[in-house]
């Protein structure tokens, strides 16, 4: 869907009264290493992003090109970061969430309407809502996908200094082969989620 088509989905919440919307959306629930970061991008009617779309249908250099074109256009972009301890800790449903209300904690900018991907998260300071795949549907939660993506990916490139044997520079840390087999060879390092499936020696290719 074109970005003009993802907008029209947003238009109904504009057409009932909302005057800033709120997308939210998260990236790295899946990974073997790294934080979740989530992204909350209010947007005010008539705010419509030319090549905004559901991240993951987007090259990286795509999606840093939209970055700054966000922050530009949006009325407010906030993220929130929690680490693998803390995923490890309270587990990665949980830690998406907390995630997610750290960015909508940061806003100074009162929606009217939070919409995300899926997430139904309860205690929030605007009504919410929720869609199924709603990074593809919506202009304002495909926004935030990208900021939360591109976010992460950074934050995944700096660790890649620190860490070059798992490659995180080219996996961000999901579960590709050459992932497994550093893991295999090095074990986990600081970053790794300890509770997921192959980390510490199970089920590793």
């Amino acid at each position: 869907m074109s970005s003009s088509d993802l907008y029209e989905f947003d238009r109904q919440f504009f057409s009932e009264g909302v005057r800033l919307l709120c997308g939210l959306d998260e990236a790295g629930r899946g990974p073997l290493a790294g934080p979740v970061v989530a992204a909350a991008a209010v947007f005010a009617k008539g705010v419509s992003i030319p090549g905004v779309a559901d991240s993951k249908t987007l090259s990286a250099e795509r999606r840093e090109e939209l970055y700054d074109v966000i922050l530009t256009k949006a009325v407010e972009v906030r993220v929130g970061i929690v680490g693998p301890g803390t995923i490890d800790r309270i587990n990665i449903l949980a830690a998406t969430h907390k995630a997610a209300k750290a960015a909508l904690s940061r806003l100074v900018a009162k929606p009217d309407l939070i919409i995300t991907d899926y997430l139904n998260l309860k205690r929030v300071q605007a009504p919410l809502k929720f869609f199924v795949r709603g990074d593809a549907i919506s202009h304002a939660i495909a926004a935030a996908s990208m900021i939360a993506k591109v976010t992460r990916d950074r934050l995944m490139m700096e660790y890649h200094e620190r860490f070059p044997q798992y490659n995180f520079a080219r996996n961000k840390g999901y579960g590709t082969r050459e992932h497994m087999e550093a893991l295999a060879k090095s074990g986990p390092c600081e970053i790794h989620r300890l509770t997921f499936k192959g980390v510490t020696g199970r089920d590793i290719f």
